[in-house]
């Protein structure tokens, strides 16, 4: 018997992403069910090369589903992730709503699988911030080997991060420029087309962003408390695939071809670092591809035990909806989960 499968904010950019993959990866569901709020009742969305009709949350009976995958917002999963959890469904949830909960796993299945049996307190499990994810992928291996003091992190995050409406503002702002049209700013506090906005989310009072917070609270919390960790997060006027410029500051000397090396034989990870032009990846290839990609492999000789490195991801893959199913491949893999209909 398989699972069955409910993802809630189907009409969404991860949404969509997740019904993609969980076709792709052939996921051992016997039923899916697409459920966004009711004034999207009826879209249809593809599973595969089927259909769903989307149905509503807020009249959906989740007693007979094993695994709810929710990409709905912080406010929605506030409200609905704890009622789904008690009808007995195990929440994956893509929100910022349960991250910092001490009771609630915070899990990239590459760098801490092992925490996803913490799912029995609550029933949920919260996925990271995009820009985390791919972040703790690269530096879990690393970490490892020559354990982290500190992390100072640069991001280019793709507009994609910040919903479909995003990704349709770059698009028309871009045209109203070739085309002498008006540049309106709805999801940016300043234009985006041929800009950059050194701004994701809002400002906390010890000037940093809530992005850089979560970028910080989240590594902690998912490789290790004692890592030091400084962020600046940067919006970019690309529309899949998020970037980061990462520098790291050993307590154990780790060479350069050591790292390369290390990162190589790491889960996740890709190496593309030719000392060339072009010899590194950048967001459009990584676009639609599940692996984080690390280039520019140097030494940084500011610090003792230094190396710098050029990282980059599919934000709505590995950052999003490809880490919510490898948690429910985990849950399924060790044998955490049974279908409820085979127990009955």
């Amino acid at each position: 018997m398989g699972y069955k499968v409910a993802c809630v904010g189907a009409t969404g950019n991860v949404g969509r992403e997740m019904l993609n993959i969980l076709d792709e990866r052939s996921f051992p569901a016997d039923e899916v069910v697409a459920l966004a709020s009711r004034r999207s009742t009826g879209v249809e969305v593809s599973y595969g090369d089927r259909t769903l009709k989307v149905k509503a949350l807020e009249n959906y009976d989740f007693s007979d589903v094993d695994i709810c995958l929710m990409s709905a917002g912080g406010e929605v999963s506030k409200e609905w992730s704890p009622k789904i959890a008690a009808a007995g469904a195990v929440v994956i949830d893509n929100s910022s709503a349960w991250r910092y909960d001490s009771d609630v796993p915070l899990v990239v299945p590459e760098v801490n699988a092992d925490a996803v049996a913490g799912f029995t307190k609550r029933g949920i499990i919260a996925n990271p911030n995009c820009s985390t994810a791919q972040l703790v992928v690269a530096l879990k291996p690393l970490h490892d080997a020559a354990t982290i003091k500190r992390v100072v992190v640069s991001t280019y995050q793709s507009v994609s991060g910040a919903g479909k409406d995003a990704m349709d503002e770059l698009f028309s702002q871009t045209k109203a420029v070739y085309t002498n049209g008006e540049l309106v700013n709805k999801k940016f506090p300043k234009r985006i087309a041929f800009n950059v906005i050194p701004q994701i989310d809002v400002f906390m009072e010890d000037g940093y962003t809530k992005e850089e917070w979560k970028m910080l609270a989240e590594t902690k919390k998912i490789l290790d408390p004692k890592i030091k960790l400084s962020a600046t997060c940067v919006r970019v006027p690309v529309f899949i695939g998020h970037s980061e410029a990462i520098n790291i500051e050993f307590e154990k000397p780790i060479s350069v071809d050591e790292a390369r090396e290390v990162l190589r034989k790491a889960p996740g990870c890709l190496v593309i670092d030719k000392r060339e032009p072009g010899g590194y990846a950048t967001p459009y290839e990584c676009a639609g591809e599940d692996a984080t990609y690390i280039s520019r492999i140097r030494e940084d000789a500011t610090v003792e035990n230094g190396l710098v490195l050029w990282c980059v991801s599919d934000n709505l893959r590995k950052g999003a909806a490809l880490n919510a199913i490898q948690i429910a491949e985990c849950l399924v893999n060790r044998k955490l989960l049974q279908p409820k209909k085979k127990a009955a």
